[in-house]
């Protein structure tokens, strides 16, 4: 461990990254037609993207400082229950996308809509369930941003920098958070768009170099299993218990499962998935893009396999602080194992691979705040450019929100971060995605639900002491009520919302409650680039659950 600064690693970082910062501001006039001074320029690129680049935009956006970070950091510390099911939920969301995600891009496409909240009011016809929508994709967006932020943190602990006290410590990170934020606010959505075909491109060579030269520095994967087996199946003298998961046994199939299923149905009703998506110029594209991106999926197996390295290559984890952080697991591996201009670059992608999601994250966040919270309940007669200004002001005070979660909330297993903010969007489901095929979920039984849940997700991940730290907020699994299963709280919070959502609605109903009025057409719904139009009777007919047209 180096608590010096190694200068030919801090010299190729920051020339990387002031290459991507400047890229970060040259990107305000790359494929704009617009001016900025609209949501849909702003915070939707113009809503133009192709393939190509929405291929490395929803991959930089998706697999993030959560791939390279705490996914290994995860596999380290506890093993396959808590890391690898990373890689069969990033396989199963995307037959799910396929199927609804263009439904979501041609009704926003023929509306207007920039984010989940407006299809939500306009679908609804409520102004209250599009504010929890909003709200709730704000809330969980700080979390993962934040895991983005301590993902920098490692590497720049890493490199040397940083000291003993708050201050020093951070103020690597308040930087790159400053130098983040100013290229945000003046590009918009193009910023990250761009940068992420550099962020690809590192990454990809950093991981290919490390699966093809580190195994056999460590003695090969024979070896690498074998070490990995044997720490994670040792007993833990503080609890009695094995350390971890070499692999799960048969008490951890609920937990594993539902850490896919939970965290697979919750990535794409994040705001920044959304947001990626209806940057497209089609709905075609969206699709293709589900087929394609699996290919990912392959990384993040072979990155999630980095933290069975860092056990074979016995890092230390010590932080600056004294205390043991799984999150310095990569970073130190590479810092241990490669040359210093090597790890040079792996720290860079790893930095550049954090900012790119953070700043679409950052961007999908101010989008919610302004067009749900500030133009539906601030100014209602809010212009295009007062907008868009609202909005990267708002981009700036997410920012701030996640550095809080950061300064916060427990580092020890960052995966946590991403796992909090499932448990939150998760309970839009119901209202987003069921709301694409049908609305015969009552508008006051789908805000019901949600706050039931919102409310018990949250107290659930409040109770889970790290046993670490006995910190709060210390893992998303919980036992099912009245069972002795552990589950993703965010799937047990799921199912408690769903059966509230059907009992109320069946009550609503029965009393002839009013359930507002339904802005969308049938023919929204598969409706493509320059189709205005509204569609023949008998497509009409085929299209499932809505309310009556709209003229």
């Amino acid at each position: 461990m180096n608590h010096s600064v190694d200068w030919v690693q801090l010299i190729i970082v920051i020339v990387i990254f002031g290459a991507v910062t400047v890229m970060g501001f040259m990107a305000a006039r790359w494929r704009n037609t617009g001016n900025l001074e609209s949501l849909d320029e702003w915070g939707l690129g113009g809503r133009g993207f192709g393939t190509f680049i929405t291929w490395f935009l929803l991959g930089g956006d998706l697999y993030t400082a959560y791939t390279f970070i705490a996914v290994p950091a995860a596999m380290y510390a506890t093993g396959a229950i808590s890391g690898f099911f990373a890689v069969p939920y990033t396989i199963v969301v995307y037959p799910i996308i396929f199927i609804f995600m263009s439904r979501l891009w041609s009704v926003s496409h023929r509306n207007g809509y920039v984010t989940p909240a407006d299809f939500v009011g306009g679908r609804y016809g409520s102004r209250a369930l599009s504010l929890a929508v909003a709200v709730t994709g704000i809330l969980a967006t700080m979390p993962y941003i934040a895991l983005q932020l301590v993902g920098m943190q490692a590497v720049f602990e890493t490199m040397g920098l940083g000291g003993d006290n708050l201050l020093a410590k951070d103020l690597p990170l308040l930087i790159a958070f400053a130098v983040l934020a100013a290229y945000t606010y003046s590009s918009g959505l193009r910023a990250p768009a761009m940068i992420a075909f550099v962020k690809d491109g590192l990454i990809y060579l950093v991981i290919a170099v490390a699966i093809f030269y580190l195994p056999g520095v460590l003695g090969g994967w024979g070896s690498i299993f074998d070490a990995a087996e044997a720490k994670l199946t040792a007993t833990n003298p503080a609890t009695g218990k094995p350390v971890g998961a070499f692999i799960p046994g048969e008490s951890g199939f609920s937990a594993y499962w539902t850490l896919a299923l939970g965290s697979a149905m919750a990535l794409f009703m994040y705001p920044h998935s959304v947001t990626a998506v209806l940057s497209t110029k089609n709905r075609n594209i969206v699709r293709r893009n589900a087929a394609i991106l699996p290919a990912y999926s392959l990384l993040l197996g072979l990155l999630a396999l980095l933290g069975f390295m860092a056990i074979k290559a016995n890092v230390n984890t010590t932080g600056l602080d004294g205390l043991a952080n799984p999150q310095l697991a990569i970073p130190r591996l590479f810092d241990q194992e490669f040359p210093s201009w090597f790890a040079g670059i792996a720290f860079a992608a790893i930095a550049v691979g954090a900012l790119v999601p953070a700043a679409i994250m950052s961007i999908a966040a101010a989008n919610l705040f302004t067009r749900n919270i500030y133009r539906d309940f601030l100014n209602r007669d809010a212009t295009p450019a007062q907008e868009a200004k609202v909005s990267k002001l708002a981009s700036l005070a997410v920012k701030l929100g996640a550095l809080a979660f950061v300064l916060v909330l427990d580092k020890t297993l960052a995966l946590n971060f991403q796992l909090l903010g499932g448990i939150w969007i998760l309970q839009t489901f119901p209202a987003i995605v069921v709301g694409l095929y049908t609305r015969w979920f009552h508008r006051w039984a789908l805000l019901a639900g949600w706050a039931v849940a919102m409310l018990f997700g949250t107290i659930e991940a409040y109770n889970v002491i790290n046993p670490a730290t006995k910190k709060h907020f210390g893992g998303s699994l919980a036992n099912v009520p009245f069972t002795d299963t552990q589950s993703y709280i965010a799937l047990t919070a799921f199912g408690l919302n769903l059966i509230l959502v059907v009992v109320l609605t069946l009550v609503f109903r029965a009393l002839k409650v009013p359930d507002g009025v339904d802005n969308t057409h049938p023919s929204d719904y598969r409706a493509d680039q320059g189709d205005p139009g509204v569609k023949d009777l008998p497509e009409l007919l085929d299209e499932g659950g809505a309310s009556p047209a709209k003229s």
